[in-house]
């Protein structure tokens, strides 16, 4: 299988923090960078995001994403743009995979929530605590914290939408302990896996949307790159139902996507001869081209407008957020509320102290969220569910 000479190379010195197992407790043949992708695979972290919310809370329906699909999806674009680059399709899928672990149930409005409870203690930001997780909550291992990942995907989750110039408490404090180049631009593989996040929810957040009412066809083709592809869809399968066209749609739109992220970006690493290259270039070469970007910008303001800011999902948005507000105020006033295990590692003062309990919240699933509420304060808001 070709690889490119800008590719991450999972036989090269490998760094972890703890510095992984000896050579004699190797589990299998898998690369350094497969490994960390099972790693991230057989965590709690990564289970849980079964019932997080992607765009809808807590839905009814079967056939909704939650953030665990939604990772899934990205992973699946991710591998295919990096087999045709010539990248390393492991550490690509292993940065899709763990993109969004940080993320607390609800989604952006329980991250909203968050960061107004932290806000007297350093923020919270769902990137940085995705690092927090692997590098510090997850510990099934009896000699250290963390999964103990590679530099290379950490360096990629800490940065895979650019270098980080004023990083938050969290991520100031992992980069201090394992530093993580924090300036510089990441992998082509960490570059690749963030073009395949927008390409994911871009597109599916429209057949989720569709599904679920809030967006009309009408609507969509007032986009006319959007109205050029319903065309198109139709002049192909004039007898199909309107469905399955809409899914045609989608999935055409992805491929135009990809396709172009694949034109785009070998033309910007032509004659780049290194990894160490791709960071010295100061800029992002792995992504879409301009006129797809300004296309893609425009979408992104069509869904802002039509789905994530429906008066529905602001709706059941501010009732998530009073979700979570009431959970912190609970076990910051009262710590025996929360489990033994997390009692036992709480810190005296804040704002350590804030930043576990939020650390605890971050966690939760949506229904568990939902559970823990209704246990403290004897029922959880109504009409939650918003599909």
């Amino acid at each position: 299988m070709f690889r490119a000479p800008y590719a991450a190379d999972p036989e090269a010195r490998v760094l972890r923090e703890f510095g992984g197992p000896s050579e004699g407790e190797r589990r299998g043949p898998r690369s350094a960078f497969q490994r960390d992708r099972d790693r991230i695979i057989h965590s709690m972290s990564f289970r849980r995001l079964k019932s997080k919310t992607q765009v809808f809370i807590a839905p009814d329906g079967d056939h909704y994403r939650t953030r665990l699909t939604h990772s899934l999806e990205v992973a699946q674009i991710g591998r295919v743009i990096a087999r045709a680059l010539g990248l390393d399709e492991d550490l690509t899928e292993a940065l899709c995979l763990a993109h969004d672990l940080g993320h607390p149930p609800f989604g952006h409005a329980g991250e909203a929530a968050l960061s107004e409870a932290m806000e007297r203690h350093g923020g919270f930001c769902h990137n940085a605590q995705a690092l927090r997780t692997v590098m510090r909550i997850e510990c099934p291992y009896p000699e250290h914290d963390g999964l103990d990942l590679t530099w290379d995907l950490l360096e990629g989750l800490a940065k895979h939408n650019g270098p980080v110039a004023a990083p938050n408490w969290a991520l100031a404090e992992l980069d201090a302990a394992f530093p993580l180049a924090l300036d510089t631009w990441p992998s082509l593989e960490a570059q690749v896996a963030a073009i395949a996040d927008d390409i994911a929810y871009d597109n599916h957040d429209i057949d989720d949307g569709l599904r679920a009412g809030f967006l009309q066809l009408d609507d969509l083709l007032a986009l006319d790159f959007l109205a050029d592809q319903w065309r198109a869809v139709e002049k192909r399968f004039p007898r199909a139902s309107r469905e399955r066209l809409l899914r045609e749609m989608v999935r055409d739109q992805i491929g135009l996507m990809v396709n172009d992220v694949l034109g785009h970006t070998a033309r910007e690493v032509r004659g780049l001869g290194s990894v160490a290259e791709v960071r010295a270039a100061g800029r992002r070469l792995a992504g879409f081209s301009p006129a797809m970007a300004a296309q893609e910008r425009r979408l992104k303001s069509f869904m802002y407008e039509r789905l994530y800011y429906h008066p529905e999902q602001v709706a059941a948005a501010e009732r998530a957020r009073d979700v979570v507000a009431r959970l912190f105020a609970a076990y910051a006033e009262d710590a025996r509320l929360m489990p033994e295990d997390w009692q036992a590692r709480l810190p005296a003062r804040d704002p350590e102290r804030a930043r576990v309990i939020a650390d605890f919240i971050a966690g939760m699933s949506d229904r568990f969220a939902m559970q823990a509420v209704s246990r403290i304060y004897g029922s959880a808001p109504e009409g939650l569910i918003n599909v």
